[in-house]
This record gives C-alpha cells, structure tokens and sequence, in this order.
C-alpha cells in the first residue's frame, strides 16, 4: 500500500512538472510575438519617415535627390515587313517510271543473262536468254509439218486439175472431181492450221528473250543463269529498272494542314547530299488520310539531274501561308501573365524612356519570328533584349537597334 502511494505521488509531480513547462512554453511564444509586432511597427514607422524626409529633400534640394535604377535594353522599332509561314518535312526523291520485268510466257530456265546491277540500259535492249530447246523443236516440226502438207496440196490440185479437165470432155464420172476438190480445200485449211502453228511456236521462241520495256538503270538484278525466271520471288522483284530521269519528291503531311496544301502549292526542296535546292509545285496531292501517321501523302516533279537519286534523302519545306505587310517580333518577346500575353515596348515618357507592356494577339511563327496580329503598331519600340524581369513602369536606358 505504501508502494503504490509512493508512485501516485511521483505520477502526479511529472504531471505537474509537464504542465508546467507547457505553461512556460507559451508565454515565452507569446512574448515572442508581441515584441516581432512591435518591431514591424517600428520598421514600417522608420520607412515611412524615411520617405517623408526624402520628399522634402528633394523639394528643398532638387539635385540631392535619389535617382531612380534604370535598365538597359536594346530596342528594335517596327515597320511593316513580309511574313512567310512554312511547313518543314523529310521526304525522298523517287522514280515517276520504275519497271518490274517480268516474261510473257510464265519464264523459264536461265541461259544467259546480258546485263548487270547499274547498267544502263535502253528499251527493247535484251536482258535474258531462256532455255528455249523444245521450243525450237516445236518450230522444226512444224515447220517440217508445214512442208508435207504443202507437198500433198500440190499433188491434190493437180489431180483435182486433171479430174475436171476430163469432166468437161464427158470422161471420167463427176464423183472424182467432187472428191478431188474435197481434198485439195481439205488440205488448204491443214495447211493455214500448220501455218498458224509454226507462227505461233516462233513467237514462243521469242518469248525466251526477256526485254527492257523502259530506258532506265538496272537497280535490282536477283537471278543467277541456271535459275528459274518468273519476274518475282518471295523477296520482291526479280528484275527492276528505274528511269533516273523522271524523278519526284514526295512526303507526308500532318493532316491539319489537309485545308492549307493541295496541287499547285509552292514547295522548297533541298537535297543536303548534293546542297542543291529545287523551287516546284505539288503535282498530287492525296484526300486520303494514313490511319497510322495522321497524314496524307503529296509529290512534285523535279527535273533530272546527275546528282539526283532515287531514295536520296530530300528536305521539303513547303509555304502555307505568306503576306506582305507583317508586323513581326522574335518569338522569345512575348511574355504571358495572368491577364494574357504581352510585349515589353518603350515608351517616352517626360523625356525618359519606360518600359510598358502592351498585351498583344498573336498570329503565325516560323523561324523564331512571331507575326502580330494587334496589340502593337508600326514605329513601336520593342524591347528585344533586357526584356526579362521588366515591370511596367520602369526607366530604361537604350542600346537601340
């Protein structure tokens, strides 16, 4: 029983130790505070006598006044110029005419092949010789054909000739000469048959000499002699010429600019391999939208040149939209606030120079230029440098451009 008062007892002295320095705690914080308010009191009255007494200096002492800081800038004063947006792309430069050859009769078995990777080579110019051995046994017996029945004709109408020169002398009997007319027109038909079947195994025997239909270079050349020649394997064509001398560029455009680029639009072409530039007009123009890119597709015929390749790489800058008379700023001016976009300017103000700002709507960039749609006016004097940390208001000192 004495144990347990013994610890009631010191329970409650840390108890009241505890409240105790909470009660302290406070009234130290309290303290605090009412002496950091006395003190703004006195700063807030310190400055305020300050000012007074700066006012009245400067109207008892005019040059002991204190100047104001002023900033330095560099302006630039607007005046009215061209304005030209562009949309700038990748694209390549293609063939208009690329031709995959192909055989006229199903292909064949490889001979000989006439032409290699890059070649030039001209229209009607033989490519490939193929295994043409039946072909031209077909052609020899028919041929061979062709003889006999020309022989048996022969015959046939000199009989036929002898029967009816009989027939008018009443010799002979009339059946003779009706059978021997059957059969020389019998053997006329076989022979334009046997005719028409040696004509028709010759040109199958051309058809084993493969031609260019198209003047062009030899771009791809995938068959070796002993292959079979179809025109394509699983891998593409087996045989492609392109004419270098009909070229395009194309590329794909975003298509929110659907409404602004069509046939006839300018476009600016430069081929950084060659540094060669090109002005042409879009030639097509797709109404179709790529589901995967979000674009559509135009080309534009470019003039031939040693320099041009296929697949060369072409940078496409294409105008969308130009005026003559632009009030333009760099883009890095303008500045955003609460109530919208701004631009510093300077303004003449008692014969000093102030900063202002002059909210602004803005219409088109390119290039780090900003087109100005209102807001500013021509002979305004925009800052262009030292703009940063302006407040409107504030005293400048100029390093014009």
């Amino acid at each position: 029983m004495q144990l347990i008062n013994k610890t009631l007892l010191v329970t409650s002295m840390f108890v009241f130790a505890a409240c105790g320095n909470k009660s302290n705690d406070s009234a130290v914080l309290q303290e605090k505070k009412a002496k950091l308010e006395a003190l703004k009191k006195q700063h807030a009255e310190v400055e305020n006598n300050i000012l007074a007494l700066e006012k009245e200096l400067a109207k008892l002492d005019p040059a002991a006044a204190k100047e104001e800081k002023t900033k330095l800038v560099t302006l630039v004063t607007l005046a009215p110029q061209p304005f030209v947006h562009q949309i700038d792309l990748q694209g390549k430069v293609e063939a208009v005419n690329i031709s995959y050859v192909t055989p006229r009769n199903g292909g064949g078995q490889v001979k000989q092949i006439f032409v290699k990777k890059g070649d030039n080579v001209n229209k009607g110019q033989l490519l490939l010789k193929l295994d043409d051995a039946l072909i031209k046994q077909s052609v020899a017996a028919g041929e061979q054909s062709l003889e006999t029945i020309k022989t048996q004709l022969s015959l046939a109408k000199t009989l036929y000739n002898k029967y009816k020169n009989l027939w008018d002398q009443n010799i002979g009997t009339e059946i003779q000469v009706i059978t021997a007319k059957s059969n020389v027109e019998t053997l006329e038909n076989q022979l334009k048959a046997a005719q028409e079947q040696v004509k028709i195994s010759k040109e199958q025997l051309q058809f084993t000499n493969v031609y260019s239909d198209v003047s062009g270079v030899i771009d791809a050349l995938n068959v070796r002699v002993g292959e079979a020649f179809t025109g394509f394997l699983g891998v593409g064509p087996q045989i492609t010429i392109v004419n270098t001398t009909d070229l395009k560029v194309t590329t794909q455009i975003p298509e929110n600019y659907l409404n602004k680029v069509k046939v006839g639009s300018k476009i600016h072409v430069v081929l950084p391999d060659t540094k060669k530039t090109i002005q042409a007009n879009i030639t097509v123009a797709s109404k179709l939208i790529d589901a995967n890119s979000r674009s559509f597709y135009v080309e534009a015929k470019i003039p031939a040149d040693n320099d041009f390749h296929p697949n060369q790489i072409a940078l496409v800058k294409i105008q969308d939209y130009a005026t003559t008379n632009s009030l333009v700023v760099p883009v890095n001016t303008l500045q955003s606030d609460e109530k919208g976009k701004y631009i510093m300017v300077a303004v003449k103000e008692n014969n000093k120079l102030v900063a202002h700002k002059k909210p602004v709507s803005i219409g088109e960039m390119y290039n780090n230029q900003l087109e100005i749609i209102s807001g500013l006016q021509p002979g305004d004097a925009v800052i262009v440098d030292g703009f940063q940390s302006l407040y409107d208001g504030q005293l400048l000192t100029t390093n014009s451009k």
